[in-house]
């Protein structure tokens, strides 16, 4: 999404050279990083094209007025087929991971999220998640507490990676008001053209 140490060329560089392109633009392009997704993950992104947009949508995700929904591919299937998942994630900097638990305790930070049975394939199960906080990795370290890690994570304990180095969890939607017009505004992200995405049998 951003530059990091690694010195790979960023989402938002992508992007800014595409507006500039795009609209003949002279000199620097602003574009505002309203959300992040981890570097594995798929789908659906929002930048921000003005200050303006950048502060009302910084706002809205704060307030929780964005719907953001999420597809995983995970080992394994809850034992509900839609629960509310609440734990208290501790985060690991050297690590780069957080470890989830069931009580509170120092330097803990609740994370709470609702998932839902929506499909399978012959060796996954396709959740549908919306969260409630926005933790460092929640998702894959709270699927990972309840034993079904996703597909290619093997930070949070999938056996195997990825062919492409991805996880398989993805952005699939966005749904917000247009910080200006005020419309509602509806994103969805195409599946990854790649192995059991192919093969999902939706509930």
């Amino acid at each position: 999404m951003q530059g990091d140490k690694t010195g790979d060329t960023p989402l938002s560089e992508t992007v800014k050279a595409y507006i500039k392109e795009k609209y003949a633009k002279p000199g620097a392009v602003f574009l505002g990083v309203v959300h992040r997704l981890d570097r594995p993950v798929s789908g659906v992104v929002l930048f921000a094209r003005t200050s303006k947009a950048l502060a009302r949508l910084n706002e809205m995700f704060r307030t929780q007025a964005v719907q953001k929904t999420y597809w995983a591919l995970v080992q394994n299937t809850p034992r509900e087929p839609e629960a509310t998942l609440t734990h208290y994630l501790v985060r690991n900097e050297k690590q780069n991971k957080s470890y989830a638990y069931d009580h509170e305790r120092a330097n803990a930070k609740k994370a709470v999220l609702d998932y839902k049975i929506i499909g399978h394939t012959d060796r996954y199960t396709l959740l549908e998640i919306h969260l409630h906080t926005g933790r460092h990795h929640q998702i894959r370290c709270q699927l990972a507490a309840i034993g079904c890690p996703i597909r290619g994570d093997l930070k949070y304990g999938a056996p195997r990676s990825n062919p492409d180095g991805s996880i398989s969890l993805h952005a699939r939607s966005i749904r917000f008001e247009h910080p200006v017009s005020h419309e509602e505004i509806y994103v969805e992200a195409p599946l990854p053209d790649e192995g059991p995405w192919r093969g999902i049998s939706k509930n």
